[in-house]
Formats: C-alpha cells, sequence, structure tokens
C-alpha cells in the first residue's frame, strides 16, 4: 500500500498539511488505518524532503522520499524499491481521509478475480468537473483517463463523461514498475493514470471497480476543505456511537474524536467535546458544556459543564459544575468533585466529596471524607512539591489548608478556618488559628478620630 502525501501549500502553515489534525488523528493516520484495517502487510507513505512528518506517521509505517515535485507517478517511482513485486499494489492519495476499509478491500478483490494489471476506482458524478474523466472503448474496456482541471482543448463528448477517476489503484507491481518510466511528464509531473495506456498496451487488462460514496473524493488541500471534511467525519463517528446505543442530545454541538470509546447507554448532552484516549462507561452522562480529554470514565458517571484532562473517575462518581480535573487526579467509586473545584495529581476516595470552592493538589484522601468549602492542599514550598495524606472519614471543616507534606488520620476533623501545619492523629480535632478577640468601642474610636 503507497499513499502519496502531497505538498499541501494552501493550508498556509508551518505544518505539514497531512500533520494536521483530523477528530483527534493527523490526516495521514486516517488512510493508514483504513489501509491496515482492510488487510495491508505494508503501508509506504511517500513524503517530500520538505514535509517530513515526523510524530504525525503512525508506528511501523515506512517512508520514500519523493525528492522533486513530480505527481502522482513520481510518488510510486519515489517508492519503488520499498515495492515487493510478487504482492498486489494499492495506492491512494493521504489527503483523502474519509476512504473506508471496505472499499480497498472491494478493490483488492475484484483486482484478484479478473487477473488485471491494474484496477481503478470509479464513480459516477452528476458533476463531474475538475476530475479525471474515464474513457472507454465501444467495448466497455478503459482506455484511458483524461484530465480535465483545464478544459482548453478538451472534447465535448469527454466533457460530458460522468464516470471520474477517484485516485485510487490496485496494480501488478511488476507491471506498473516497468511502464511507469515511459510516461511522459507534463508540466513537469508524472500522472499515474497515464501508465494505463501503456499496461493496456503491454497486453495488460485494466479492471474498474465502483465506488458510490462522493466522500471518497473529498480531499483536503485547505482549511476550508478540513473543516468540510470534519463536518462529515463527526457525522460518520457519532452515527457508528448511536448505532452502538449512545444518545447524543445535540449532534450539531457534539464533537468526538475518532478513537474514543463510548459504551452503551451514556447520553452525551450538548456542547460537549470527548477527545483523545477517552473511554466512556455504560449509563454515564456527559455535559452538557463537558470537554473530557484522555481520560477513563466509568459506569454512571455524571460531568456536568466540566473540564477534564487525563484523569479516571471510576464508577458513579460525579464532577461539576465548573471543575477542572487536571492530569494525574483520580475520583474513585461514588467520590464527588464539586463547584469550582480543581483536582491535579490526587487520589480521592471511594465515597469522599470535594464538594466545592476547592483546591486539592498531590494529595492521597482516604474513603468517606468530605474536605469543606474553601479547602486548599498548599502542596509547594517554593522549590519542591509535597503530598497530603487525609485519612478515611475525615471531616474538614470549611477554610482549612493543609500545608504539606502533612498527614490528618483516620476520623479526624478539622476546625474552620485552620491552617494546618502538623499531623493529625486520627479521631482528632485539629484547631489550627488564632484566638479570636473583640475590641469593644473600636467603630466609635474610629470615628472620634476622624472627627478630630
Amino acid at each position: 500500500m503507497i499513499l502519496a502525501a502531497g505538498r499541501g501549500t494552501r493550508m498556509r502553515s508551518a505544518k505539514p498539511k497531512l500533520a494536521h489534525e483530523l477528530c483527534g488523528r493527523p490526516l495521514v493516520a486516517w488512510p493508514v488505518a483504513a489501509a491496515r484495517a482492510a488487510g495491508a502487510a505494508k503501508v509506504v507513505v511517500v513524503v517530500s524532503e520538505q514535509a517530513a512528518l515526523g510524530d504525525a506517521l503512525p508506528e511501523g509505517v515506512e517512508t520514500a522520499v519523493q525528492t522533486q515535485a513530480d505527481g502522482t507517478g513520481g510518488a510510486v517511482l519515489a517508492a519503488a524499491e520499498r515495492i515487493e513485486r510478487d504482492a498486489p499494489l494499492v495506492v491512494l492519495a493521504g489527503d483523502v481521509p474519509l476512504i473506508e476499509p471496505e472499499l480497498l478491500r472491494g478493490l483488492a478483490d475484484e483486482h484478484a478475480r479478473s487477473a488485471a494489471a491494474a484496477t481503478m476506482v470509479t464513480i459516477e458524478l452528476d458533476d463531474p468537473s475538475g476530475y479525471g474523466r474515464v474513457v472507454r472503448n465501444s467495448e466497455g474496456a478503459v482506455e484511458r483517463v483524461v484530465e480535465t482541471k483545464h478544459v482548453e482543448g478538451v472534447a465535448d463528448e469527454v466533457l460530458a463523461i460522468g464516470e471520474v477517476n477517484t485516485g485510487v489503484f490496485a496494480f501488478t507491481a511488476d507491471a506498473v514498475l516497468e511502464q511507469l518510466p515511459r510516461v511522459e511528464p507534463v508540466n513537469g509531473e508524472i500522472y499515474l493514470p497515464a501508465v494505463l495506456p501503456l499496461i493496456r498496451a503491454a497486453g495488460g487488462q485494466i479492471a474498474t471497480f465502483a465506488a458510490r460514496d462522493p466522500a471518497l473524493l473529498a480531499g483536503v488541500n485547505d482549511r476550508a476543505q478540513l473543516a468540510a471534511v470534519r463536518e462529515e467525519a463527526q457525522r460518520r463517528i457519532q452515527r457508528r456511537h448511536m448505532l452502538a446505543g449512545v444518545t447524543i442530545v445535540e449532534p450539531a454541538s457534539t464533537s468526538i474524536d475518532s478513537d474514543v470509546e463510548i459504551a452503551p447507554d451514556a447520553v452525551i448532552e450538548p456542547c460537549t467535546q470527548l477527545r483523545g484516549d477517552t473511554r466512556i462507561g455504560a449509563g454515564a452522562t456527559i455535559g452538557p458544556h463537558a470537554t473530557v480529554i484522555d481520560s477513563l470514565v466509568g459506569d454512571g458517571v455524571r460531568v456536568v459543564h466540566s473540564h477534564i484532562v487525563e484523569c479516571e473517575l471510576r464508577a458513579g462518581a460525579t464532577v461539576g459544575p465548573f471543575a477542572y480535573l487536571r492530569p494525574g487526579a483520580l475520583l474513585r467509586e461514588r467520590a464527588k468533585a464539586g463547584t469550582f473545584v480543581e483536582i491535579k495529581n490526587s487520589d480521592i476516595g471511594a465515597g469522599s466529596k470535594v464538594p466545592h470552592l476547592s483546591y486539592v493538589g498531590d494529595a492521597d484522601v482516604g474513603e468517606g471524607t468530605n474536605l469543606g468549602a474553601g479547602t486548599i492542599t498548599a502542596n509547594y514550598d517554593g522549590f519542591v512539591k509535597h503530598r497530603t495524606r487525609i485519612g478515611a472519614r475525615v471531616k474538614g471543616s470549611v477554610h482549612t489548608s493543609y500545608v504539606a507534606p502533612v498527614t490528618v488520620g483516620d476520623d479526624a476533623w478539622t476546625a474552620a478556618g485552620s491552617v494546618v501545619t502538623h499531623d493529625v492523629p486520627p479521631g482528632a480535632l485539629a484547631v489550627a488559628r488564632a484566638r479570636q478577640r473583640n475590641v469593644e468601642g473600636y467603630a466609635a474610636r474610629r470615628s472620634d478620630a476622624g472627627d478630630a
């Protein structure tokens, strides 16, 4: 399998075109995934010297460098040393992300069944403007493909043809590699379809395989086209989840990346984004207005108006509204992170609650603990970060600060407004605040001083 990457200068970006993201994957990863799902044993991506894809390439993919911008045929020639001569060769563009594995399997099957030297995927379009027309002879055999990006000099009967070349081919490797060097460049480009008449003249059969989904032709050359393809990709992703038993209340305002997994009976409320390597459990409700990135969300979890990144929320946990869970946050079964709560790199025990207006960082909290409003774990001393350890069934009162490193034992209590700087034994009450002193007549004395 060969993917021709293309240069994509119309993206107006320092980033190579195929490294741009589409629903959580680089563009190049989409056709690679389709090829592998179709059974490709080897995938070669042809890149230019100026557009190395680096980390955007999926693991195990090979690359070949096309040193000149000499067209699709030049891309195949650039990969010649990596092509196995005794295996079928499928060629497609790297900037057509919506191609499906089923089409590639169908193409390979038809190529094998017909024993053709070349098989071209074609499609009938109501408006074929700009696409290469498939010209057949009186017996229905393919003679050639006529490019029509520029219609000057193209016969009217050719322009009237609705069958077009999609740019997806299967070849007998020896046949295409033998004939491609004989193709005459046009304006410096070697067009891959131009090899078909040469293969036919050498006695090879040319077959076609009909596609029916116009999205196959939805290439990406600029950001406007990327947005249009993203809209179609979202429609397909969300339909797949809905058919699998997921409720998506308002698809138009929802964004779900390609690799997200959602179990049946989950509900995705409006204005929600599920991104990256996220897993949503059965019966969970996510949203409205929630973003979940690279996180594991268990069965029955509820997330409302919150932002979650690289976290684990176990069964029955609740988050929000207006919570921010940062990397390393773990909410165990039935734990709660409430309104305006920020948690990072912390383990919140089963059934424990951080109800509102709190920051918990670098902390371990036992089960059944309640941390009152305004709880702060002061985890940074200006040089290094330290952990706070709070036991099970602790009752932390409002406006308590824990200055790490500090440990609070099981069943302990803290008084409101305490700044806890020393360990608290199990079952004890920590009172760490200045004694209140009332100054009688203070207001009157201030008034008198003002009159003086």
